[in-house]
């Protein structure tokens, strides 16, 4: 039997059953792009990793069940976890992964592995139609966007965690995902969201790493405050320390190895 390729990691959480999974592989071999979509589509996670080894570390990409993403939060965590849990990285070794968005990197730090992600601006937009159309009677606060994702801000935490948006609508959204959060009301926690990301076949995400590359510098700036303690408020759930550092978002959070085995590669 070959050494286990393929792995599914529950990320920010340290429970089984807790935070967003997602798949990691490392393929035995080179294969398409399309090869490697059908294999995401097949896992059917929100996200599916992919990385192979080279010189200054690893190339990792990511696939959703429908599309190859520039950035996520949750699979790069993921994989980092399973680098150091199979001992192909030392434990007290720094991480670099080569990706669409960049160099990133994870490292193991106080009880928790920390990312270091791009910054992910958004700027203010006149309030779209759909945004009034997919959250009726909420009042908003802000709506901005940045390359991938739009963000809308509502108020009161409790109705970020109860609202049941117009998912039909969302669909039709142009962008991977849409974000809604509010300041938090829960002590100890500093803000709270949620993502929905229909276009990419993900009604809604459990815990969204990247989203907090947008989260992170919005509230910082509103608050006043860094590091800060955030909640992702899926069913799920996930719970992730964010910090704006220049041009930098660091994501801390745990992340728990939950089944390995082995790819059968055929043509």
């Amino acid at each position: 039997m070959n050494a286990p390729d393929l792995f599914r990691v529950n990320a920010f959480t340290d429970r089984p059953f807790g935070g967003n999974p997602a798949a990691v592989c490392l393929p035995e071999k080179i294969v398409s792009t399309e090869y490697l979509q059908a294999m995401a589509t097949d896992i059917n996670l929100s996200e599916t990793a992919f990385l192979w080894p080279i010189e200054e570390g690893f190339r990792l990409r990511w696939f959703t069940p429908k599309h190859e993403v520039d950035l996520c939060g949750h699979a790069t965590l993921a994989s980092a976890k399973v680098l150091w849990e199979t001992g192909r990285c030392e434990q007290d070794q720094v991480i670099r992964f080569s990706t669409k968005s960049g160099w990133l990197e994870a490292r193991q730090e106080a009880g928790r592995i920390r990312l270091d992600f791009p910054e992910e601006h958004v700027s203010a937009i006149p309030i779209p139609e759909w945004v009034t159309q997919a959250f009726p009677g909420e009042e908003l606060v802000y709506v901005g966007k940045n390359r991938m994702d739009f963000l809308v801000e509502i108020k009161g935490e409790s109705n970020v965690r109860s609202m049941t948006p117009a998912h039909e609508v969302l669909a039709t959204v142009p962008s991977r995902g849409i974000i809604v959060t509010a300041q938090a009301e829960t002590e100890g926690l500093d803000f709270v969201s949620r993502f929905f990301a229909p276009a990419h076949g993900i009604e809604e995400d459990p815990v969204t790493g990247s989203a907090h590359c947008a989260l992170a510098p919005y509230w910082q700036e509103k608050l006043g405050k860094n590091p800060m303690e955030a909640f992702q408020a899926s069913d799920r759930g996930g719970y992730l320390r964010v910090e704006v550092k220049g041009n930098r978002v660091l994501l801390g959070g745990n992340a728990v190895l939950t089944a390995q085995g082995n790819w059968v590669w055929g043509d």
